[in-house]
């Protein structure tokens, strides 16, 4: 693990925090208003170790909102759990092991803030969805736990589990997993961005240009016009030249 120079969090007027100036953030009043894993994970998530940056109770509450939001995959408004034992799609594990992938490479170098951003795009998927597999959570609680170890010690007992998953291995990610499947394709007319679709990633140049050409918002665009030219640039984009 690298040594990096340490940041200042400064008060939320961006000068440098003293009793003087009268902006000291007491963060026993934060643990007290947003708990203490709020706090924990917010200042991961201010930015990299070795920046000076402004508090900001705000952001904060930004960071209550996720961990609120991560709850509530495991369990609903009565604290009853809601994990179930159905089967993820494919998009969805892909997700959790790239989770895991981004989460432990950014631990390793410090870089929290990024994996706690990480970890809010899983969220934000999971939610999405109306299943909610124990493949899936019980894996990510392990994932949270370092960042939020309050939070995910609770979820990790409501999932059945009675010893502490601080005994627990970190959850290892499958390299077969982390190979997109699909891959996004910018659609041009004459250079400029009209539509942008979800193609599987071996599709073919000659597929690539069928969906752009049949593509609603494209056709309104060449609409009476000669096609002069289509670049197609295989996982990139098309671009239709037409006067």
């Amino acid at each position: 693990m690298k040594l990096v120079n340490q940041g200042m969090i400064l008060g939320e007027d961006g000068q440098k925090m003293s009793k003087a100036r009268g902006n000291v953030i007491n963060p026993d009043d934060v643990v007290h208003e947003y708990g203490a894993d709020t706090l924990r994970v917010f200042e991961m998530f201010m930015g990299p170790l070795d920046m000076v940056k402004p508090w900001s109770t705000r952001s904060a509450e930004g960071v209550y909102r996720f961990l609120g939001r991560a709850w509530r995959l495991f369990c609903d408004e009565d604290g009853k759990l809601i994990v179930d034992e159905s089967e993820p799609d494919t998009r969805l594990v892909n997700a959790l092991h790239q989770t895991i992938k981004k989460v432990g490479d950014d631990t390793e170098t410090l870089n929290f803030n990024t994996a706690i951003a990480q970890m809010m795009i899983f969220v934000n998927e999971v939610t999405a969805q109306e299943a909610r597999p124990r493949r899936l959570l019980e894996p990510f609680a392990l994932v949270l736990a370092p960042y939020a170890p309050h939070l995910a010690e609770e979820l990790w007992e409501k999932l059945g589990h009675k010893q502490t998953l601080a005994y627990e291995p970190s959850p290892k990610y499958d390299a077969a997993s982390l190979k997109e499947d699909t891959v996004t394709i910018v659609l041009q007319v004459n250079g400029k961005l009209r539509d942008r679709i979800e193609v599987p990633v071996q599709s073919s140049r000659e597929e690539l240009e069928r969906l752009a050409r049949e593509n609603a918002r494209v056709k309104i665009q060449i609409a009476g016009k000669a096609v002069q030219k289509v670049v197609v640039v295989p996982g990139k984009l098309v671009n239709i030249v037409a006067v």
